[in-house]
C-alpha cells in the first residue's frame, strides 16, 4: 500500500506571528482523509517569527519530537527543564500523565522554521521525560528515536524508530521493513526517489507491505524516515 501526500496538498494555517502547514487532521484544520498514518499522528511544519511563540500550554499522553530546521526555540516546561534547542537538533518530550511547556523564538531578526511531531504512545499515563541531542549531519540514515533508547538514541514510548535521512547527489540507502510494518518518509530539502516515487521538499509517503524502501537522489537532500508498527 502506497500513501502519497504532497507538499501543496498540506493544510494551512496563518495565525500572523505563526505560518504552518500540517501533513495530517489538526487544530482547525479538519481533513477526515488524513488523519495520520499508524501511530504517527501529527507532522506540523512550523514557521515563527522573530520574538513570537507557543505560550504555555499543556499536552497529555503523546510523544512529542521537535526537529529545528532554521533558528532556535527556547523552551521552558514544568518538569524545570529551560533548554535552547538550535538548528539541527532533535528533542522528545513526553507528555505522559500530563506536562506544561512553552516555545519561543528568541532572536529579534531570524525566523524559527522547525517540524513538530506528535506519535501516539503504547501505553498511557507514563511518567513524564525530556530529551535533547544533536546527532551530527552524517550521510545515509541515522538512528534518532527508538523504542530502547539503543545506541544513545532518544527513548519513545512506542514500538517506532525515527531516522535522519541525509544523501548527496548519486548516493543511495535502503531500509528493509518487518512484516506488517510501515514506513513513512517526510522529505525537508531536496528531492528524494523512495522506490519509484519523486518527492519534492514538504512531501510525505508511507509505505507498507513492501519489503524494502530505496532511496536516491540527484541533489543535496534531507529526510526523516519513520519505521511504525
Amino acid at each position: 500500500m502506497v500513501y502519497l501526500r504532497r507538499s501543496h496538498e498540506r493544510g494551512p494555517s496563518d495565525l500572523g506571528w505563526l505560518q504552518s502547514r500540517h501533513t495530517f487532521s489538526f487544530g482547525n484544520y479538519h481533513d477526515p482523509d488524513h488523519r495520520g498514518v499508524s501511530v504517527l499522528r501529527v507532522i506540523n511544519d512550523d514557521q515563527v517569527r522573530p520574538g513570537a511563540g507557543f505560550a504555555t500550554h499543556s499536552h497529555q499522553d503523546m510523544e512529542i519530537i521537535s526537529y529545528v530546521k532554521q533558528g532556535t526555540i527556547k523552551h521552558k516546561d514544568s518538569m524545570g527543564n529551560v533548554e535552547v534547542l538550535p538548528a539541527g537538533e532533535f528533542q522528545l518530550m513526553s507528555a505522559g500523565t500530563g506536562v506544561t511547556h512553552s516555545e519561543y523564538n528568541p532572536s529579534d531578526a531570524e525566523a524559527l522554521s522547525f517540524l513538530q511531531i506528535w506519535i501516539q504512545p503504547a501505553e498511557l499515563g507514563v511518567a513524564p521525560g525530556y530529551q535533547q541531542k544533536f546527532f551530527g549531519r552524517n550521510k545515509g540514515l541515522t538512528s534518532i528515536v527508538s523504542p530502547d533508547g539503543r545506541d544513545g538514541t532518544l527513548h519513545i514510548h512506542q514500538d517506532a524508530y525515527l531516522y535522519q535521512l541525509r544523501l548527496d547527489r548519486g548516493l543511495t540507502e535502503q531500509h528493509t521493513l518487518d512484516t506488517g510494518r510501515t514506513g513513512y518518509v517526510h522529505v525537508i530539502s531536496g528531492s528524494l526517489g523512495v522506490n519509484e516515487h519523486l518527492l519534492e521538499a514538504g512531501d510525505g509517503i508511507g509505505l507498507s507491505d513492501i519489503a524494502v524502501i530505496r532511496f536516491d537522489t540527484q541533489e543535496t537532500t534531507e529526510a526523516l524516515f519513520f519505521d511504525l508498527p
